[in-house]
């Protein structure tokens, strides 16, 4: 009678630790709190049900039996399963693991979108207005929300929300307006033929949560590039500057005679002819006062900036810079040189070895000069490849080792000067450099090392730092180059850096996607459409008899 009694007991003690465990998982569940009660349920409720089951194996020789071996390995395996299965979830819920296998990455956000969400100052809230929810654009939008917490969006009926919708002032199906704050402003109208653009998206999301405006001038007067539409225009250079809350206008110091006081950045781009005395002494004092300044200057023109360029330790090389590497494996010629080395500054810090070109274009010489700083941000390739070509008339461009230079050539550097009012009246001049340059003076600086350079006087005036971006081609710019590969890149980091405004994002802007479509005739299609259904079946026909005719 002991026995059964005893066997009773351990039966129903066997029956508590389920329900332990039931009542533990119940509680925690509930709660969405798994503390000290839930764990002592589940813990007890395990305890009791495994000293069970071995109480269990050890009364009946439960364990040497044949099929409680063979289920205990088919246990065991669909136990390990599962828990594969679940860690691999686990993983899979806080590390996410993505490829985009599209040649223009159309599923991942550039790095300056990136950037610039994950930095978002205050939340952010895109509202679309439509009834369909494209997954283009919901991926977009999620692509968007991954970077940041403080990045939300929210699909809307207009007729289901009608209030919301007139407090955005939706007119139309389809529009999306991006919110922060009490800022809104309207992205873009998206339907079946356009959808949700990044470039759009980030450039509106930029100018929202950055409430300075820059003013830049753009030069006029000497033959400069045009900034409206036309040939050879940088219109597309100053939409680009609008996008990122730059505020544009041109500038003729021959009729103001100096630099306006509210000028962020001067930019000079491509100028054919020379400027006056009083022009260049103007953008000296304008430099001298901590001013910032691009200059793009094309071969075969002397715009008379040698003594600015002077007192920075820069000199334009009147020769070409020409490189072969180009010419065969991107259909460049040899007089557009393909640059994939950048120097190590905020301008190119995101750009790798992708991919910028700049047509017609001269080399830089870059001498030491005390209180200046100088990074390289071009490089050629080296010699073979590259080298500064001295006739520039002759059709058939050959390295000559009496007057040409070897590459790799600097084509474009950026500068720093610390200024301060005791001392802007008479900068220091640079020393004379040699006529032409050498070899060992092209690669005194290294590509990705500043030049050394001296510290400036010690004043009891704050001082400020005046920025210089000297690159030696301006056609990289214009209408059409600006959106190829890292070209609109180079041109609006460069002004950004400029600026100096350090809470704007520098590094590569997101890329319209590639047209892809193809337009057919009536006959195209006609042919097509008889060649697929009429033409292909007969020939796999004649080949199926021909070959039973053979083997017959």
């Amino acid at each position: 009678m002991k026995i059964v009694a005893k066997k009773k007991l351990w039966k129903y003690l066997f029956w508590l630790g389920p329900f332990l465990i039931a009542v533990g998982l119940t509680v925690g569940l509930v709660s969405e709190q798994w503390g000290l009660i839930p764990l002592a349920f589940l813990i007890t409720g395990i305890i009791i049900s495994g000293l069970g089951i071995i109480w269990q194996s050890y009364q009946s020789n439960w364990w040497n039996r044949r099929s409680t071996q063979a289920g205990t390995n088919a246990l065991v395996a669909t136990l390990a399963v599962l828990a594969i299965l679940g860690l691999i979830n686990f993983l899979g819920t806080r590390y996410h693991l993505r490829a985009d296998l599209t040649e223009a990455q159309l599923f991942t956000l550039a790095p300056q979108s990136r950037e610039l969400v994950r930095v978002l100052p205050q939340p952010v809230k895109v509202w679309v207005f439509d009834i369909n929810q494209n997954p283009q654009d919901r991926e977009l939008l999620e692509n968007y929300q991954r970077q940041s917490s403080k990045f939300k969006y929210e699909y809307i009926d207009p007729q289901a929300r009608p209030g919301l919708a007139e407090k955005f002032g939706v007119k139309d199906y389809g529009e999306v307006y991006l919110e922060s704050g009490d800022k809104r402003q309207l992205v873009q109208t998206v339907n079946e033929n356009e959808r949700l653009s990044e470039i759009r998206l980030t450039s509106r999301l930029q100018q929202l949560t950055n409430s300075t405006t820059a003013k830049v001038y753009l030069l006029q007067g000497h033959g400069e590039r045009q900034l409206s539409a036309g040939k050879g225009a940088i219109s597309q250079a100053v939409q680009g500057l609008g996008d990122k809350n730059f505020t544009t206008s041109p500038l003729n110091l021959g009729e103001t005679s100096k630099v306006p006081q509210d000028a962020a950045v001067v930019i000079v781009a491509g100028p054919k002819r020379g400027l006056f005395e009083g022009e260049v002494k103007a953008l000296q004092e304008y430099l001298n006062r901590g001013g910032n300044l691009l200059l793009m200057i094309d071969p075969n023109t002397d715009p008379k900036l040698n003594s600015l360029l002077q007192e920075w330790g820069v000199r334009l090389d009147n020769r070409l810079a020409v490189d072969v590497s180009g010419e065969s494996v991107v259909g460049l010629g040899p007089a557009a040189p393909l640059v994939t080395e950048y120097g190590q500054h905020p301008i190119t810090k995101d750009f790798g070895n992708g991919n910028s070109f700049y047509p017609i274009a001269r080399p830089l010489e870059i001498t030491s000069v005390p209180g200046v700083q100088a990074t390289p941000l071009l490089r050629t390739k080296p010699y073979p490849n590259s080298w500064a070509e001295s006739d520039l008339q002759s059709e058939k461009l050959e390295f000559n080792a009496d007057k040409d230079l070897k590459g790799p050539l600097t084509l474009g550097v950026a500068l720093t000067r610390k200024q301060t009012p005791k001392s802007t009246s008479t900068p220091q001049p640079a020393p004379t450099p040699s006529p032409l340059p050498s070899p060992t003076t092209q690669s005194k600086i290294s590509p990705t090392s500043p030049t050394p350079s001296a510290s400036p006087t010690p004043s009891s005036q704050t001082a400020t730092e005046s920025r210089l971006v000297v690159l030696g081609n301006s056609d990289f710019a214009t209408d059409g180059l600006f959106q190829q590969q890292l070209n609109g890149d180079v041109f609006l980091n460069s002004v950004t850096w400029l600026s100096q405004q350090d809470q704007q994002p520098l590094s590569i802007r997101p890329k319209e996607p590639k047209n892809r479509r193809i337009t057919l005739t009536n006959t195209q299609a006609n042919l097509l459409i008889l060649s697929s259904l009429l033409l292909l079946p007969l020939i796999g026909f004649a080949i199926a008899v021909i070959i039973w005719w053979k083997r017959r």
